[in-house]
């Protein structure tokens, strides 16, 4: 079976260099380019910790695919241009992985009709974690038997997004669980604006950005008596990339968009 041949867009960015560095050295995989225009122009293997390649990366998706001919491409750019490229690429009927959050419902919407319309495949997922898909998973289990829930989110202070989209997933899936809203209580009084957090369908949601912190979530559930917490870490991005790879080796065989990693464990 030929590799996949794979572009990272956004790949001067830390996840796509690691991204682009685990491609590159993994048998069933052939880092194919990279777009980034921050980079444009550079050497590919060396603004991702390889030996100089010859390959320059691109600065535009668009000649970048008609000069590699990948058959997927790993979006990890931001959300003001991530559609682009999706439509850009389902176009040329390459099929995407898209890590890059903060896609809102009509967004999903429009790839799915992309997806369709080209006969190709799309992979959505807020966190490519093994972990933190447990978490929501357990998450969305425990939702039924409680009557109050908080997802707090922290994040690096890079973080584009907030809440992530990990957050907003978790907070949906405990919605669908419980098939009502949870409970939220509202002081009377409340002297500073926001402290409450977010809400959606009566759970608070939470953001935090400072040092120290790559990609951690908690969640807390609330009863008589009892409180359960359900907390996921991650103490490197290197946890992420097993999750991408599976994810590429799965789409390119899939049709559609899927949303979230865990429809293909």
């Amino acid at each position: 079976m030929d590799a996949i041949r794979v572009l990272v867009a956004g790949i001067c960015g830390r996840m796509g260099k690691l991204v682009a560095e685990a491609v590159r050295s993994t048998p069933d995989t052939l880092l194919v380019g990279g777009v980034d225009p921050a980079g444009a122009g550079a050497d590919l293997g060396e603004t991702t910790g390889g030996r100089r390649s010859g390959m320059m990366i691109d600065g535009e998706l668009g000649p970048a695919l008609a000069r590699t001919l990948p058959n997927a491409m790993v979006d990890f750019t931001a959300p003001a241009v991530v559609m682009g490229n999706l439509r850009t690429a389902l176009a040329q009927r390459v099929a995407c992985v898209v890590g890059t959050t903060g896609l809102s419902q009509p967004d999903l919407d429009e790839i799915a009709a992309l997806c369709e319309q080209h006969d190709t495949a799309a992979l959505v997922a807020p966190n490519f974690s093994v972990g933190a898909v447990l978490m929501m998973r357990f998450a969305a289990e425990a939702a039924a038997r409680f009557e109050y829930a908080q997802v707090l989110e922290m994040h690096h202070p890079g973080k584009k997004d907030a809440p992530s989209g990990t957050a907003m997933l978790t907070a949906r899936r405990i919605a669908e669980a419980k098939g009502e809203a949870m409970r939220l209580p509202q002081p009377e009084h409340v002297s500073l604006p926001g402290v409450m957090g977010g809400e959606l369908s009566g759970i608070g949601v939470h953001a935090m950005r400072m040092e120290g912190f790559v990609a951690d979530q908690r969640v807390v559930f609330g009863g008589p008596g009892e409180t359960l917490t359900i907390e996921h870490r991650s103490i490197g991005r290197d946890c992420f990339v097993p999750g991408v790879l599976l994810a590429l080796r799965k789409v390119v065989a899939q049709r559609g968009l899927v949303v979230g990693l865990e429809n293909l464990l």
